[in-house]
């Protein structure tokens, strides 16, 4: 168990964002997390690695009604023609989660971005949003 937080995230877990830090890409890629409620354990639910070409192509994945967290390795135009491609934690927070899911995530999250050494959070709620807002967000 780590620190005070509310969830225990293992060693695993840790060690998958790791590696997926240090696998270089050049398309869209993420992991998605996933709170176990009955044992309070953070445990990766799938890779995603192919297929995904943009935001809201990796947004659909996403469960409709269920709060995740989302390791994403993006790829950033930025305004002055270089490219890059930061590491994000996606905070998936639909306004049609419950009461309990939400307040669960959210009180994990910033455990989850420190331990994990994921700096940039990105809060999403809707699936809508569009991906200049996202390039926005991690300042392009």
């Amino acid at each position: 168990m780590s620190g005070s937080s509310t969830i225990d995230i293992p060693r695993n877990v840790l060690d998958a964002v790791r590696k997926f830090r240090l696998k270089p890409s050049s398309h869209l890629t993420a992991l998605v997390f996933k709170i176990d409620k009955a044992t309070l354990t953070l445990g990766l639910e799938e890779t995603l690695d192919s297929g995904l070409t943009s935001l809201p192509d990796l947004l659909e994945e996403l469960p409709e009604n269920s709060p995740r967290f989302v390791v994403v390795n993006y790829k950033l135009n930025h305004r002055d023609g270089r490219i890059s491609y930061p590491l994000f934690l996606l905070y998936w927070a639909p306004q049609t989660s419950s009461l309990e899911q939400s307040t669960l995530y959210a009180s994990a999250l910033s455990n989850f971005s420190v331990q994990a050494d994921v700096a940039k959070v990105i809060d999403v709620r809707d699936p809508d949003v569009s991906p200049e807002s996202i390039d926005q967000r991690l300042g392009a």
